[in-house]
């Protein structure tokens, strides 16, 4: 029986972008990349309790993004990969948050959420005509989770969502009740099957090495964190030949800290050990999931192990990267953060061989919230720390920031750029960004070329992708000089 929830892909993304428009109009568009990545992860989530997976589905998940981010290139193959390795469904970190804000003031913004969602999945749930029962108790079991945490954090009641069961129009099998994962042992594809193509397989596919080291290479600056890596790497691989090889294995930790000012790559780095240590079988997965103190703990009593656990679960396999680390020791004996610490601490324990666990921030503060615990010294027995760049490695990264993006500089501006960086560093603070300062005066620089450009009557091609030595300074700063 057709339902009267299936949308066209072009009809799916007006869907996706009005009910999104109306979210972020109540809690900001600062969440649109997590709520794209949210979306997509339940989406992977309903169509494996889907009767079949289609074309059509690869086309529904190119559908799922706001406005101002670029569109998916899903293949079909690859959806049936990661619809086999979807999992079970787990709130957003940002919605946490989100009940945290409406029970303080008094605002709804989660619930609106809850009926958006419910929306946008039926939707997807509709993409072949069809809505079975396991989708539909997908969908009651998203929004009643949801729910749930609005309630335990004493958000204002609103109005109801739709009801999922009202609108199912069939009860063929899942997708994966059709197709099941193989069992851990059990025995493999028949001779001449591809193993790849075999029906549930789920085993990631490993990272390209030469390709996760040339990036790590490539890297301005930081040589003595890339000779760090390496050694870690190596002594990993080592690692691994003395277990195949049935010689003992000390015990090794795998955590680290990382020290250093804003904008010296450290969550790049972060992003590229999970890569590396998956593509030398060391983590099975490699993902980085990142986070600060508000996606750690909660605001009421008993909430910030249930929301730490989550955030561990969904590093599992990978690389859990908790920025300024520091500020969870920030309080007093009774902050919620020292329950996020000896959450996090146990997780270390108690998935060693399956979770990397990297705590950053500034190198005081760092060896300070070490010293808090005892516990977290012998965890994180190694550090690297991240230098300031240079003037020349600032210049390198503007230069980068400029190849990337289709710019370039004229020779009066190629000249200045040097001792620019060089003025930047030399007169940095403790409010001295690196990098992020680097982007910054780009953005910057892209706006006072559209100014200048704005005045002329026809800019060329050539005007258009150059920057003057003028571009480099406000108007004032200019006058001055």
């Amino acid at each position: 029986m057709p339902t009267q929830w299936k949308r066209s892909p072009e009809e799916l993304h007006k869907t996706y972008i009005a009910n999104t428009e109306a979210f972020y109009r109540a809690a900001g568009r600062g969440l649109a990349e997590q709520m794209d990545q949210f979306c997509t992860t339940c989406a992977l989530q309903l169509f494996a309790r889907s009767a079949s997976l289609t074309e059509e589905h690869a086309e529904a998940l190119n559908a799922l993004y706001s406005k101002g981010r670029s569109k998916p290139s899903w293949l079909l193959w690859a959806l049936t990969t990661a619809v086999g390795e979807s999992g079970a469904f787990l709130p957003p970190l940002f919605f946490w948050s989100l009940t945290e804000d409406d029970a303080r003031r008094g605002t709804d913004c989660s619930r609106v959420f809850i009926r958006m969602l419910t929306n946008i999945l039926l939707c997807l749930a509709a993409v072949d005509d069809d809505v079975t029962y396991a989708e539909a108790e997908y969908i009651t079991e998203c929004a009643d989770k949801l729910t749930a945490l609005c309630d335990s954090a004493g958000v204002k009641k609103g109005k109801p969502g739709l009801r999922a069961a009202d609108f199912v129009t069939s009860a063929q099998p899942s997708f994966l009740e059709k197709n099941p994962p193989r069992a851990a042992g059990q025995a493999g594809p028949a001779q001449g099957q591809d193993k790849a193509g075999a029906a549930g397989e789920t085993q990631p596919e490993k990272p390209d090495l030469d390709a996760l080291l040339a990036e790590l290479d490539g890297l301005v600056g930081l040589e003595k964190v890339k000779k760090d890596v390496k050694s870690m790497m190596n002594l990993v691989k080592v690692r691994q030949l003395r277990k195949d090889n049935g010689l003992p294995v000390p015990p090794m930790s795998l955590h680290m800290v990382f020290l250093g000012n804003p904008g010296t790559g450290k969550t790049t780095v972060a992003r590229l050990i999970g890569g590396l240590y998956a593509a030398i079988g060391a983590l099975k997965k490699g993902q980085l999931i990142e986070v600060d103190r508000s996606g750690l703990v909660a605001g009421y009593v008993g909430q910030t192990a249930i929301k730490t656990q989550e955030v561990i679960a969904s590093a599992l396999g990978g690389v859990l990267f908790i920025d300024e680390a520091y500020s969870l020791a920030s309080g007093g004996e009774n902050d919620f953060g020292r329950e996020a610490i000896e959450t996090i601490l146990k997780a270390m324990e108690d998935h060693r061989d399956e979770l990397v666990v990297i705590a950053a921030g500034y190198t005081g503060p760092m060896e300070r919230f070490l010293s808090s615990n005892p516990g977290l010294e012998s965890r994180f027995n190694k550090q690297i720390f991240f230098e300031d760049y240079n003037g020349d490695e600032l210049n390198a990264i503007f230069h980068l920031q400029c190849k990337k993006n289709g710019y370039e500089l004229d020779d009066e501006a190629e000249a200045y750029a040097g001792e620019f960086f060089a003025a930047m560093y030399d007169g940095r603070d403790e409010n001295f960004g690196n990098g992020r300062d680097v982007r910054n005066q780009f953005e910057d620089m892209v706006v006072r070329q559209a100014d200048r450009l704005a005045a002329m009557e026809a800019p060329s091609k050539e005007d258009l992708v150059r920057f003057t030595k003028a571009d480099f300074l406000p108007e004032e700063e200019r006058e001055d000089g």
